[in-house]
C-alpha cells in the first residue's frame, strides 16, 4: 500500500503526459516515478501484467492503467472543477477530439519523433532505462528500448511514402490550432477540458519536447507552444471556464473538419472490420482479450494512399463520445447534430454499430 497517489511515467511518454498535466490542474497530490528497466521489473509488470505506463497505484492499494480510465478514476474521486463540460456541443466536441488525439496523432508524433529525433531519443530512452550507465551503455540500452516503437511506424501507417503527407497534415493542424490558440486560452474557453488533455499528450511528449519538433512548434505555431507550456504550468489550477451557452468557437471548426475528413473513415472502416471479426470468433474467443491488431485496410491522408493496421482500441475510445451523443435528446441532440455536420462528419451522427467494449484486468474485451 502506498501513502499517496504514485504515477509511474516518463517525460518522453505521450500517455503520461496527458496524465500528469490533469494532476497538476486538479492540484491533486501525487508523486511521479521513473519508468526505469527496475521499476518494470518490480512494480509494473507485477501489478499489469505486460510492460506500459502511465500506471497509478493508489493509497489504497489500487492499480489503475489507461490514460482516460486513470483521469475517470480521478475525477469520479476528485470532482471539483471536473474537465467534463456540461453542454452537449462542448462535450461531445471534447471528446471526439480525445479520442482523435490519443489514437490518431500517434501518426505524426512517431513520425517526427523517429525520423527527426531518432538520435535525441535513443539517448533519453538509455538515461531513463539504465540511469546508472555511462552514455556508451545509455545509447545501447536505448537502442533495445527503441526498437519496438520505431518498429511500429508501418503499422500506423508512416512509410517514406506516406511521410510528406504526414508532414504536411500536421502543419496544416499547427497552423488551424495557432489560429484558435490567438483567441481562446484552452480549447472551450479558460478551463482545459478532456480534449485539451489528450491534445497536449503527443503536441508536448513528443513535438514539443523532441528538439527538431520543437523548434518546428515555435517557429511555425507559437501560440501551439505557449500553450502546452500553459498546460503544463496551468494559470489557475482548479480554476477557469468553459465558454457560455455551449459555445464551440469557429476556430475549432477547422480542427473538427480535418477530424472528420482524415480519421472518420478510418473508424468507419475499422467498425466494419471490427463486426466481421467478432461474427468469426468461437463463443471461447469472445470471452478472450481482444486482439489489438485485426488486419489492414488503408487510409488516405493528404491525397495520399497508405496502408495500416487496422486498431480495435480506436473502437473503445470512439465508444466514449458515442455514448455522450447517444445520450441527448431533444434540442441538445439537434445541435450536437448539427455541429457535426457542419465539420463534415454526419456519419459520425449515425455511425454504425459495433459489440460494446469494455476493459478488464487491464486488456480489452467485448463487454
Amino acid at each position: 500500500m502506498t501513502q499517496g497517489y504514485e504515477l509511474y511515467g516518463a517525460e518522453a511518454s505521450y500517455f503520461t503526459g496527458k496524465v500528469r498535466a490533469y494532476l497538476r490542474y486538479k492540484r491533486i497530490p501525487f508523486s511521479e516515478v521513473l519508468a526505469t528497466r527496475d521499476v518494470y521489473k518490480e512494480i509494473i509488470l507485477p501489478r499489469v501484467g505486460w510492460p506500459v505506463i502511465p500506471v497509478v497505484a493508489t493509497p489504497d492499494g489500487e492499480t489503475w492503467q489507461d490514460s482516460s480510465e486513470i483521469i475517470d478514476n480521478f475525477e469520479a474521486r476528485f470532482p471539483e472543477a471536473s474537465i467534463y463540460p456540461q453542454g452537449a456541443r462542448q462535450k461531445l466536441a471534447a471528446l471526439v477530439i480525445e479520442a482523435w488525439a490519443d489514437e490518431w496523432l500517434k501518426i505524426p508524433a512517431m513520425h517526427y519523433r523517429w525520423t527527426k529525433n531518432r538520435d535525441w531519443i535513443v539517448l533519453e530512452f538509455g538515461k531513463l532505462s539504465r540511469p546508472g550507465l555511462d552514455e556508451a551503455g545509455q545509447r545501447e540500452a536505448g537502442e533495445q528500448t527503441a526498437r519496438p516503437f520505431a518498429g511500429a511506424l508501418p503499422a500506423l501507417g508512416v512509410t517514406p511514402e506516406t511521410g510528406p503527407a504526414v508532414e504536411k497534415s500536421y502543419e496544416g493542424l499547427l497552423g488551424e490550432l495557432d489560429a484558435h490558440f490567438t483567441a481562446h486560452e484552452f480549447l472551450f474557453g479558460t478551463r482545459p477540458s478532456i480534449g485539451d488533455f489528450g491534445l497536449y499528450g503527443p503536441l508536448y511528449a513528443h513535438q514539443y519536447r523532441d528538439p527538431v519538433s520543437g523548434a518546428l512548434m515555435k517557429r511555425i505555431a507559437p501560440n501551439v507552444a505557449r500553450w502546452v507550456e500553459r498546460m503544463s504550468k496551468p494559470p489557475r489550477p482548479k480554476g477557469g471556464e468553459f465558454l457560455a451557452n455551449d459555445d464551440v468557437p469557429a476556430t475549432l471548426m477547422p480542427v473538427l473538419a480535418r477530424i472528420m475528413r482524415e480519421y472518420l473513415p478510418v473508424l468507419l472502416a475499422t467498425a466494419e472490420a471490427f463486426n466481421a471479426h467478432v461474427a468469426a470468433l468461437t463463443e471461447a474467443d469472445r470471452a478472450k482479450p481482444l486482439a489489438r491488431g485485426i488486419g489492414l485496410h488503408d487510409f488516405t491522408l493528404e491525397g495520399v494512399t497508405g496502408r495500416r493496421a487496422i486498431f480495435t482500441f480506436d473502437l473503445w475510445m470512439l465508444q466514449r463520445a458515442l455514448d455522450s451523443l447517444r445520450g441527448l435528446d431533444g434540442e441538445a441532440r439537434e445541435k450536437a447534430v448539427l455541429m457535426l455536420k457542419e465539420a463534415g462528419g454526419e456519419r459520425l451522427a449515425g455511425f454504425p454499430s459495433y459489440p460494446r467494449l469494455a476493459r478488464r484486468n487491464f486488456q480489452l474485451v467485448l463487454e
